[in-house]
């Protein structure tokens, strides 16, 4: 089996405003999806080989406000822990603090793009913040979603306090006992046949409170102690992921 953990931190949180955006890196992702209203697919494009037994491609979701680039460091690590360039893709949503429902859909366009171009049959999902709603939204509007595993990084499942300060689609949303979060959390956290983890930060400002960012019956792992965004450079935090992402 391959896999050798290449560190690296790319991004920095903006301190005064909730699930800030960190400044463009100076490393350019290689697979980085921009989604707007139109968007073709590359379905033409010979899939790669699969690497190895059980691995599926992974798609790295951002968070309100966040694009693909604050996803860097972690597409990074995933690279150098053997995944191919073209089977870790990050996706920059059209309105980043705009609404989860659309957000959802722009998934079901990068998910079905990965996967024309990588030939796999099903993928990962590993979501940072707002972008864990968006993947929810996603899973449920499928009947038989093509997701192996979804690994949710501090995400307002039960919504935040700090919501009031965002803007957006997406600020209504993550309100406390929002109607599309009553919608959400009325259903399973996550379809059958979906292995689901949650990973979070004990001195998280963004998720408050902070349980908010647990489902239930769901393996969860709280760390000390990134911050809310450094939760994408913290090494402990992708040992958790690969583990579950190499799991069995």
């Amino acid at each position: 089996m391959r896999r050798r953990i290449a560190g690296g931190g790319v991004s920095t949180m903006l301190a005064l405003l909730p699930f800030t955006a960190t400044p463009a890196s100076t490393v350019t992702p290689a697979s980085t999806v921009t989604l707007a209203s139109t968007v073709t697919l590359a379905s033409t494009v010979t899939p790669s080989p699969r690497p190895g037994p059980g691995d599926v491609p992974v798609l790295l979701v951002p968070g309100w406000l966040d694009t693909g680039r604050d996803l860097a460091a972690l597409r990074i690590r995933l690279l150098g822990a053997g995944w191919p360039s073209d089977w870790v893709e990050t996706v920059t949503f059209a309105e980043p603090t705009g609404s989860n429902r659309d957000h959802a859909d722009e998934l079901a366009v990068a998910i079905g793009g990965l996967m024309a171009r990588t030939g796999a049959e099903e993928v990962d999902v590993v979501a940072h913040s707002m972008g864990g709603l968006a993947t929810r939204w996603y899973l449920r509007s499928m009947e038989t979603p093509p997701v192996r595993r979804v690994v949710f990084m501090a995400s307002p499942h039960r919504g935040t306090l700090s919501a009031h300060l965002a803007w957006g689609g997406g600020r209504e949303e993550m309100m406390p006992d929002s109607p599309f979060l009553d919608t959400l959390n009325a259903e399973a956290p996550s379809p059958s046949g979906v292995e689901a983890m949650t990973i979070r930060t004990r001195v998280d400002t963004h998720i408050v409170p902070g349980e908010s960012a647990t489902l239930p019956g769901v393996e969860d792992h709280e760390l000390c102690c990134p911050t809310h965004a450094g939760l994408l450079r913290d090494e402990e935090a992708f040992r958790l992921i690969l583990r579950f992402l190499e799991r069995e």
